[in-house]
């Protein structure tokens, strides 16, 4: 009974990936119909960057498990890939720092994803763009009404509400951030959020906030794909955009907006120091022997027990490294209002306060310890009737 359970269920499971294939398919084709040429070569481009054809494949297969799709989708992601200049995408700045924008150029040795991001079709970004002022905001306009409904808004920033939107004005014309978000994001197939502050406001969100500043969906009313992080991976945004181009929808989506296949984890669940975590081995204080061998830094303030995100898998600096990884704990920042409740710091949160991610660090090593004398006691007990033939 239960093998021909199985067997219905892997029928079922084969039949919805099929038809998903299918719908795949007829998408890249309506993509390669409806949406502008390429404006580049992307395997001349993948060419010229020194990433060769084994490189490449890698790469797709490394991203179709990311998008928790299974191997037949390899060739679906390699050809989203292709296409990836073909969507056209409008990049709006707020109140924010560049940070993310930089992040994402930042790259000396890039890869698959970084050169992705550099064939993007970008119609508007005015930290890249060489127009300015009414030709910039010419440019504006012309994209939104060649695109419309086609192109992907992509904002970094916050808005800020104060003043009836007065204290963020941007342009010629003298127009506050919010009115230039209403008048873009409704022309848009779909509007993906870059990092914290246009996330959840961020530092601009923080207390007091004078300018009552506030993530694009709060400020808007709609709903957004939240690519959070101070900054975000690259590989995040390409990810979401390659899902987009393969199936003409959004990934799935947590309960605050962000793609579960990159935030569906918490960093404490794939960080590196976990085995020390769980042998109750802990960095008291900076520079003691626990942090020269690399030990947890929960006592010391690491936010990994209740932050989601996935930056131990795909890391930064060019995949090197991560900031568990060079030392410091997480702070935190894919989290709304982490500035007020985690950054700042350097020890474990209020339990009572912030229930759900982990019990205290000495009720745990109390834990761990009695359940491994426990263990040994079970596993001698074990041993002892073996050996005596099963007698006691």
């Amino acid at each position: 009974m239960a093998k021909g359970n199985n067997s219905e269920y892997k029928k079922m499971i084969d039949k919805q990936y099929s038809d998903l294939m299918k719908h795949c398919q007829v998408q890249m084709e309506k993509v390669e119909k409806d949406l502008p040429e390429p404006k580049e070569d992307f395997q001349a481009v993948l060419k010229e960057h020194g990433v060769s054809r084994r490189d490449f494949i890698k790469w797709t297969s490394a991203m179709t498990a990311a998008l928790m799709l299974p191997p037949i989708f390899r060739p679906m992601v390699a050809k989203a890939a292709e296409n990836f200049s073909r969507l056209p995408v409008v990049w709006l700045h707020f109140a924010e720092c560049t940070g993310c924008s930089e992040a994402f150029l930042r790259s000396s040795y890039p890869n698959v994803d970084d050169i992705l991001l550099d064939t993007i079709s970008l119609e508007y970004h005015e930290t890249l763009m060489a127009a300015s002022g009414y030709q910039a905001e010419q440019n504006l306009e012309k994209a939104i009404k060649d695109f419309a409904g086609k192109f992907i808004c992509v904002i970094e920033g916050a808005l800020p509400r104060g003043l009836n939107g007065k204290y963020l004005t941007l342009g010629p014309k003298g127009k506050t951030g919010i009115q230039v978000a209403k008048e873009v994001t409704s022309k848009a197939a779909a509007v993906v959020c870059i990092g914290a502050c246009s996330c959840y406001g961020n530092i601009q969100a923080a207390k007091p906030n004078p300018t009552d500043a506030v993530g694009i969906s709060k400020a808007l009313g709609i709903s957004t794909v939240n690519i959070a992080g101070c900054p975000p991976n690259s590989v995040n945004f390409t990810g979401t955009l390659l899902h987009y181009l393969m199936f003409g929808s959004l990934p799935p989506l947590d309960s605050l907006g962000r793609p579960v296949w990159a935030y569906g984890k918490r960093i404490h669940d794939y960080c590196e120091r976990r085995p020390h975590y769980d042998a109750s081995e802990f960095v008291e204080e900076w520079g003691d022997k626990g942090a020269l061998k690399g030990w947890c830094l929960y006592k010391m303030g690491c936010k990994g027990p209740y932050t989601y995100a996935n930056c131990a898998k795909v890391r930064f600096n060019d995949g090197i490294s991560w900031p568990i990884m060079g030392g410091h704990g997480c702070i935190g920042c894919t989290e709304p209002g982490f500035w007020d409740t985690m950054a700042p710091l350097e020890k474990p949160l209020d339990e009572k306060t912030y229930g759900g991610g982990e019990k205290t660090v000495d009720k745990i090593g109390i834990v761990l310890t009695g359940a491994a004398v426990a263990g040994i006691a079970v596993h001698a007990v074990a041993s002892g009737v073996r050996h005596s033939g099963g007698k006691k």
